[in-house]
């Protein structure tokens, strides 16, 4: 009988963590883990994997028990990892959706109408359950595109002075654009070789995935939650970003 944490064997979690060596160090990722899911007043299970990057090339041949000794000491929760939700059969169905997305701390988690990404979240999830087979990649460092809360905020600043989101983004420094995807799709081939379709209105999503060598087939899009807090967002994602133009109608 297990009295203490102490006394659960690493061999029960062992078999739930997999290292994914690559030129930059290794990914390691924890899962499957039972995930049921509040979806629009009706529960749906999921699992859920998560994942962690190692930096450095010593890392690569790192053991599972040298990253649990690790744990303590690296101030995890100062750096945000991502995660993964599989709907279905994601390894073996025929056909599957998937969601790449960026994680948005004012849409995602306070419901924000100056943006469409916690819309966006919630429906994606929709489209993977009633489909059957699935996964939404939640991608924590991708926080205004790429920028950082922080920086986000000081952009939100300039834009109610009259500066749309990429011309704040240029202001401060940056790139309209920092996202990367490399992990994502890393982890999207350890999961499933068969085809996907994407869930996304950006070409760039499109295009980082197909250039990696994923097998994404096809795509599929996400529009809705449109009004007059988000109008201009949504056309300067159309007319500096380049996404694919649809039903974003103000009414």
């Amino acid at each position: 009988m297990v009295e203490t944490i102490k006394d659960i064997p690493l061999n029960i979690i062992k078999e739930k963590v997999k290292i994914v060596p690559h030129k930059e160090g290794a990914t390691y990722i924890v899962g499957p883990i039972n995930l049921p899911i509040q979806l629009d007043g009706k529960t749906e299970f999921f699992k859920w994997y998560c994942w962690m990057e190692a930096e450095a090339e010593q890392d690569s041949a790192e053991t599972f028990e040298s990253i649990i000794r690790k744990l303590p000491s690296a101030d995890l929760a100062k750096h945000q990892q991502s995660s993964v939700l599989v709907y279905g059969d994601f390894a073996q169905n025929d056909e599957a959706l998937i969601r790449m997305h960026s994680i948005c701390h004012t849409g995602d988690i306070f419901g924000s109408k100056r943006c469409d990404c916690g819309y966006q979240l919630n429906q994606s999830l929709k489209m993977i359950t009633e489909h059957g087979t699935g996964a939404l990649f939640y991608l924590a460092d991708h926080e205004g595109r790429g920028i950082g809360l922080f920086s986000k905020a000081l952009a939100y600043l300039l834009q109610e002075e009259g500066l749309d989101t990429v011309e704040a983004n240029e202001e401060l420094g940056f790139s309209d654009d920092q996202r990367k995807y490399d992990d994502a799709i890393r982890v999207l081939k350890t999961l499933r070789q068969l085809p996907v379709t994407l869930i996304t209105n950006n070409p760039l999503k499109l295009k980082a995935l197909q250039d990696s060598g994923a097998n994404v087939t096809d795509r599929i899009p996400l529009w809705g939650d449109v009004s007059s807090f988000n109008q201009r967002y949504l056309e300067t994602k159309m007319e500096k970003a380049g996404h694919f133009r649809g039903g974003y109608t103000v009414e």
